[in-house]
């Protein structure tokens, strides 16, 4: 059966999201997969050197805090992802983890590669996912061009269908100018556009919460902010709080 999967708004490998982790985790374990904790950075893939540090480092403390075993996949281009070492190294985990970035870098580096196909097989197979920030926006069949919407977007990892995420929603409006944002705010016919606050996620799939799955559409909200069902424009959003079940 399919492990569980969590769009994340933002806080990979922060304390504040240590417990969403540790449930994620202790989910996949339940499932037979191991007590590790897979992180793959891609989408930070063309930051520096000393940043690219920093996120193993992050990554390491809160593989500690959580007492499980960290294993960082240095995938920062598509060479990477065409390596199956890596790939295989995917196969038995517990959770793992897309961090942040750019997400269009992320689905055209990691798609149609042996690094996301084990991805893939081993959610299929219990093992838990999440993407944070860009993580999550490349999950769909589509990635919009955040800083650019005008500009033609990128295909998704298509995991999860026809779901775009605005990640660090509660400031989006802060960044973005509201022209773009309208623009980012509607979508097609029959795709849904989901903001998700920051240290916030939304989440299905969990065994222990047969409401919540995946084959249903149910997903529930954890974490400290909101999730925000959108229809166009921020005025007429369906808010949800911690806890509480939606449908998409």
């Amino acid at each position: 059966m399919p492990g569980a999967l969590a769009l994340v708004g933002s806080g990979e490998y922060l304390p504040v999201m240590s417990e969403l982790e540790n449930l994620l985790l202790q989910n996949a374990i339940t499932l037979g997969k191991a007590n590790n904790y897979v992180q793959i950075p891609t989408a930070a893939g063309q930051e520096d050197p000393s940043r690219l540090a920093f996120w193993k480092t992050l990554g390491g403390e809160q593989a500690d805090l959580l007492d499980t075993e960290q294993i960082f996949l240095p995938i920062y281009d598509r060479e990477a992802a065409m390596n199956r070492e890596y790939a295989a190294q995917i196969a038995d985990a517990g959770l793992i983890y897309l961090s942040g970035g750019d997400p269009g870098y992320l689905a055209r580096t990691l798609y149609g590669t042996p690094v996301w196909e084990a991805i893939e097989l081993a959610w299929e197979q219990g093992s838990s996912l999440a993407g944070c920030s860009a993580g999550a926006m490349a999950m769909g069949n589509h990635v919009p061009n955040f800083f650019h919407p005008k500009e033609e977007g990128t295909t998704g990892l298509g995991l999860i269908g026809e779901i775009r995420t605005i990640p660090h929603y509660d400031k989006f409006f802060r960044w973005i100018p509201d022209r773009a944002a309208r623009l980012l705010l509607t979508a097609p016919d029959g795709t849904k556009v989901i903001g998700i606050d920051e240290c916030t996620a939304l989440v299905t799939g969990m065994s222990q919460d047969v409401e919540a799955n995946f084959a249903e559409m149910k997903w529930r909200v954890a974490g400290e902010g909101k999730v925000h069902l959108l229809r166009g424009d921020k005025d007429s959003a369906e808010q949800f709080g911690p806890g509480e079940l939606l449908s998409l």
